[in-house]
């Protein structure tokens, strides 16, 4: 397991020295499979909740749409309810950032579960003052805003320590680990909070809408309780205990000088990502509308959602393999052009594959589409993050990273109607988006050249190149891994005291 809360019951710092002459030493530390496993798991598994919480809530915003009408659809709740949640996730990443480094990345990790479990529950029951119905669609948007906090914390807090554990699991099978509990966990939070409501409408019908938005929103207490425990258990990762900067003031100056241009290179390339997916989510909009016509009913809708939506899957889960074999660089280097190439395609051919009659061939190459994003950045652009940084500011690098994105997204969403106004009317607006975001994609992959090579071992070998760095501008890197109350020199006369007893013993 990742070892003790208690900080006391930490094994001695390994000196640099160390980890030169054994470059891979938590893969050497005696554990079972299950106890390498479960903290992985544990740690990474929560970001079902960010796909489920996202997604579920377009569903029943068309519920409430359908249920209040134009007493929602005219007021800004429409907007905020779904916006709300992306300036939360900022907010969260950022402060879950600093505390995965300087507090704890379990405790950060317990926390954002409580949150999450405590605001998914409150906004199931939102109600408005005498039942105001604007008075509940303020508490949601409060309630989504906390949920958003509960979701930032799972990007650094858990993705972080989620690759952290990896590194002691087996060689040429941590990238797809990482992965799989993961963005494929968030692939399957987007299924699932797709299928839910439309399995909920099936059951309560359209005239019991107010049970089934409830239940759907309710249900996203789920995942977090059941990986409550898990987490209650979770221990620090062991490269965290020997490269942590806990109890010392971090020199953010070098830290800048040394990743700067890093993490400036690994923003643009998540914040690119992020900007991109939300123009390529019009042509599931336009696949949906050529099967079910201008009056669908929402069971149909609610169904064509979730079979777009397992389209990410089967990519996300062989991008995971492919990680492994090339890279995650070139992984996502090589995804995100063929996702561009078939942008391009997909925009050139509009005119064709919108027609109603060729709606097939259109489902199947979007499909493809989809499944080259995660083949690409989706599996990647998380496990690029948190493998190149040291572990002492890793929380906080990815945390900065991650909000980029989130802010992309944002960006994204305001620009892309006046680029489909660029392009004028017909099928041209629709076009000019595509065209712009798949050019941005081959940008994408050139800037992912620019960073460094991401092997299984760059966790720890990060780690050394970062202290040499350190100790060439004159920082003292014994202050790395130090515990609560201890010093230096309190160190080094522990170390000496062990060296002194084993020589006595031999």
């Amino acid at each position: 397991m990742f070892g003790s809360k208690n900080e006391s019951d930490s094994p001695p710092v390994t000196t640099s020295e160390n980890y030169v002459q054994n470059v891979d030493p938590l893969a050497e530390i005696p554990k079972t499979q299950w106890e390498r496993m479960w903290p992985a798991l544990a740690c990474g598994s929560g970001l079902f909740s960010d796909g489920y919480i996202n997604n579920v809530i377009g569903s029943v915003s068309t519920m409430l749409g359908t249920i209040y009408k134009k007493e929602y659809k005219d007021s800004s709740a429409l907007q905020n309810i779904s916006a709300i949640t992306f300036v939360g996730t900022v907010v969260g990443q950022l402060i879950f950032g600093y505390t995965s480094d300087k507090w704890s990345r379990s405790n950060s990790l317990l926390v954002s579960t409580i949150i999450l479990i405590i605001f998914a529950a409150l906004g199931s029951a939102a109600y408005g003052y005498h039942g105001s119905a604007q008075g509940m669609f303020a508490a949601l948007t409060a309630y989504r805003f906390f949920v958003g906090i509960g979701i930032g914390g799972e990007y650094p807090a858990g993705s972080v320590a989620c690759s952290e554990a990896t590194g002691e699991l087996k060689s040429g099978t941590r990238n797809r680990w990482f992965i799989m509990f993961t963005n494929v966990m968030i692939d399957w939070g987007f299924v699932v909070g797709a299928f839910i409501p439309y399995l909920l409408v099936v059951i309560c019908t359209e005239n019991h809408l107010r049970a089934a938005w409830r239940i759907s929103l309710g249900l996203g207490v789920v995942p977090p309780l059941l990986l409550l425990y898990l987490r209650i258990k979770l221990k620090e990762p062991e490269e965290f205990k020997r490269e942590s900067m806990k109890y010392v003031t971090i020199p953010y100056g070098l830290v800048f000088r040394y990743y700067g241009f890093r993490l400036f290179i690994v923003s643009l390339i998540w914040f690119i990502y992020d900007f991109s997916t939300y123009s390529f989510g019009i042509y599931s909009s336009t696949i949906v509308a050529n099967v079910l016509g201008d009056n669908p009913s929402l069971a149909q809708t609610f169904g064509w959602n979730t079979v777009i939506n397992l389209f990410y899957v089967p990519g996300a889960m062989l991008g995971s393999i492919f990680s492994d074999k090339v890279g995650p660089r070139y992984a996502l280097a090589i995804g995100v052009t063929l996702q561009a190439v078939f942008g391009f395609i997909m925009a050139g051919a509009y005119n064709h594959l919108a027609q109603p009659a060729n709606v097939a061939g259109f489902a199947v190459i979007y499909g493809i589409f989809l499944s080259l994003g995660e083949v690409g950045p989706g599996d990647n652009i998380g496990l690029v993050a948190s493998k190149t940084c040291a572990t002492g500011v890793r929380g906080q690098y990815y945390a900065i990273a991650a909000a980029t994105g989130k802010i992309g997204a944002f960006v994204g969403t305001y620009i892309f109607p006046y680029i489909e106004k660029a392009g004028g009317s017909g099928n041209a607006s629709a076009q000019y988006p595509f065209y712009v975001s798949s050019s941005l994609c081959i940008f994408s992959a050139g800037l992912v050249m620019l960073l460094p090579h991401i092997g299984q071992d760059t966790i720890t070998t990060e780690d050394i190149k970062f202290r040499e760095y350190l100790e060439s501008k004159g920082w003292d890197t014994n202050q790395l891994g130090l515990l609560k109350g201890e010093s230096v020199e309190s160190r080094a006369a522990a170390v000496r005291q062990v060296e002194q007893e084993e020589k006595k013993e031999e």
